[in-house]
């Protein structure tokens, strides 16, 4: 039995396909298939079920990929140790980040980790939060940057930011005049929706609940609102589609200057307001932490890439320590 075997295993149960696997592991699909052939035998244990086109992983097989990858993280933990006796900060790190926070959080952020470590490059993915969590498990990213709530996956975390939700209503829109708008005002309006999948789109929907008929088989164009990113969104609340919330930090800067300050080239045809409470309780917001596997060693790069995360603007946020 030898690493790279473990590695195969890992990477069909992962891909669920054999040639994904192959090419994953940069290794041809028949020298994936006769190292797993070897592993079976070795074991006496069937690991995979292999149909016309699909492979399933069989219950034992479940076990073994489970044990596997966390032999695979530990012999990774033992290289990692020997690093961090040169240069704890010496290497890539491997950053995922969810839709809603990345195009706003990583311009700032990667130049303040050039800045900082440049020892250190990130390695960027961005993804749905279902599917960040999965690649922390099976090893694929090494932290994440992710928006609460998520299931408890015995991930280790630590707060980044408190960040609230501003109402995008056409600029021409009878709320565009208001300083601040509640939840209750919304209500009547058109509400323009993240797709499934988006955690952005549930926080949406805990702050104005009856646009939860909006689902994923309506019919017309309110099933395209699903489909879209928040800058799409954006553009339809500018041509006058509707309204729809927005964390703070994807406000544009200028769009929070007054009317007589903004340059003609700014974002003119949205107005950003916040939510009020009715009962003057906190306005709606989301915690933003960053999550990491207990197993990862590179403890030095966990800090160093919050203290760059704390060293960006993060306009309108309460930073938490």
């Amino acid at each position: 039995m030898t690493l790279t075997e473990l590695k195969y295993i890992v990477a069909v149960a992962r891909e669920k396909h054999f040639g994904h696997a192959a090419d994953a592991c940069y290794v041809s699909q028949p020298t994936l298939s006769v190292a797993i052939k070897k592993l079976e035998e070795e074991l006496d244990v069937k690991l995979f079920e292999r149909s016309a086109g699909e492979v399933t992983v069989t219950p034992l097989g479940e076990e073994i990929v489970r044990q596997a990858q966390s032999v695979l993280e530990q012999a990774a933990a033992i290289k990692e140790i020997a690093k961090r006796g040169k240069d704890p900060l010496a290497g890539p790190l491997t950053l995922g980040v969810i839709y809603t926070i990345g195009p706003y959080l990583l311009p700032e952020l990667v130049r303040h980790s050039i800045a900082r470590t440049p020892q250190m490059p990130l390695m960027l993915q961005e993804n749905f939060t279902v599917k960040l969590l999965e690649m922390l498990r099976t090893g694929e990213i090494d932290c994440a940057v992710l928006a609460e709530p998520f299931p408890d996956t015995g991930l280790a975390v630590a707060p980044l930011y408190d960040e609230p939700f501003m109402a995008a209503v056409p600029s021409a829109h009878p709320l565009a005049v208001k300083k601040t708008v509640s939840a209750e005002e919304l209500k009547s309006e058109t509400m323009l929706l993240l797709g499934a999948g988006h955690c952005f789109r549930d926080h949406v929907l805990e702050v104005c609940p009856e646009f939860a008929r909006f689902s994923s088989n309506a019919e017309g164009i309110r099933k395209s609102f699903e489909g879209s990113s928040l800058e799409t969104i954006k553009h339809m609340v500018a041509a006058g589609m509707g309204v729809t919330l927005v964390p703070r930090l994807s406000v544009p800067r200028d769009a929070m200057l007054t009317v007589s300050r903004r340059r003609k080239s700014d974002e003119t045809y949205v107005r950003y307001l916040p939510i009020r409470e009715a009962d003057g309780g906190p306005p709606p917001m989301r915690r933003v932490v960053l999550a990491w596997r207990r197993s990862f060693t590179r403890y030095e790069a966990i800090a160093a890439l919050r203290n760059a995360i704390y060293a960006c603007e993060l306009p309108g946020v309460t930073r938490l320590s």
